[in-house]
């Protein structure tokens, strides 16, 4: 499994078609991006199950709400950057504010994107659904977890939000790993720095850990996996334990995981935070592997972060 690469939306089709399979009244509602999303995967082997209203991701999301009025656990899908942005007020209005059952799970989100340059790169959709009432937020870090939310997500009431992306990317999990809304996974045990990282960043943040071990230093890799909402109790307790903490995320520091993290810490446990993510810019055009060292979300930035971590640490 170490070497195997998967994209967390190849997971998405897949699993739908299994949740159909157990009974579960899923359909899928999408804007023509079957294909890409995978979605289509579900429409082959169930056509009364797949919905495609062409180029207009809000009446996705009306149909979504409508048909989960009668009975059905609605996903949507489309890219990130269309399947949050472009339809933030039906999401607000018709989905959350009247706590509908419709998953919004798009795919191709981050900069992982790649070539699709900087206009589809949404680094911004994790702080919009984040912000939601009623809305959950997961960040699935491989195949098996994006299994794993798409499955939690149909058997959770109310609305959910799942970050997938469209580049292959390490497996992390097992395909029987046990995951839940609310909490998060400790991946490696360290006493000096604790480093909370979600979606692609788990990776990153695990090989930043050997590094750092290289040179002494202990670092405890936790999988905010949950996002909203977050596993405060795993968060403080590692933090209590390391005195200082560094978040990784393929996201906009401002509004995401290490926002939140920023919020827990602010108000129950002030400690040196340090944040690696996209520093309030765009993406631009380029390869996934290009991109996470030009915006310095690779391991070789989260280690640097951590270096600062401990330096605010021992400043104290």
């Amino acid at each position: 499994m170490a070497n195997e690469k998967k994209a967390t939306r190849a997971a998405y089709g897949e699993t739908l078609i299994e949740l159909a399979n157990a009974g579960v009244p899923v359909v899928a509602v999408e804007a023509d991006l079957s294909g890409s999303t995978t979605t289509k995967k579900l429409g082959d082997a169930y056509p009364e199950r797949l919905f495609n209203v062409g180029i207009a991701e809000q009446d996705m999301v009306g149909v979504a709400a409508g048909l989960s009025l009668t009975g059905k656990v609605a996903f949507t899908g489309s890219f990130a950057v269309f399947g949050t942005g472009r339809v933030y007020d039906q999401i607000r209005n018709t989905v959350c504010y009247a706590n509908l059952d419709v998953k919004i799970a798009p795919t191709h989100a981050g900069v992982s994107v790649g070539p699709d340059g900087g206009s589809h790169q949404m680094v911004e959709d994790i702080a919009l659904m984040r912000v939601l009432p009623n809305m959950r937020v997961l960040v699935p870090a491989d195949f098996a977890a994006a299994k794993a939310a798409i499955k939690l997500a149909a058997e959770t009431p109310g609305p959910v939000y799942i970050r997938m992306g469209r580049a292959s990317v390490p497996c992390v999990y097992d395909e029987d790993s046990v995951f839940e809304v609310g909490r998060a996974k400790v991946l490696r045990e360290g006493d000096d720095v604790t480093i909370v990282a979600c979606g692609v960043e788990i990776d990153e943040a695990l090989k930043a850990a050997e590094t750092l071990a290289e040179k002494g230093v202990s670092a405890e890799v936790i999988d905010a996996f949950s996002i909203k909402p977050l596993d405060e109790e795993a968060i403080l307790a590692s933090a209590r334990k390391t005195g200082c903490v560094v978040t990784a995320e393929e996201h906009s520091v401002i509004g995401g995981l290490g926002g939140a993290v920023a919020e827990l810490l602010s108000e129950k446990l002030p400690l040196p935070l340090v944040r690696v993510g996209m520093r309030d810019c765009f993406g631009t055009s380029g390869e996934m592997a290009e991109l996470m060292r030009e915006f310095e979300l690779d391991a070789p930035a989260i280690a640097s972060a951590v270096d600062e971590a401990l330096s605010k640490k021992n400043a104290l």
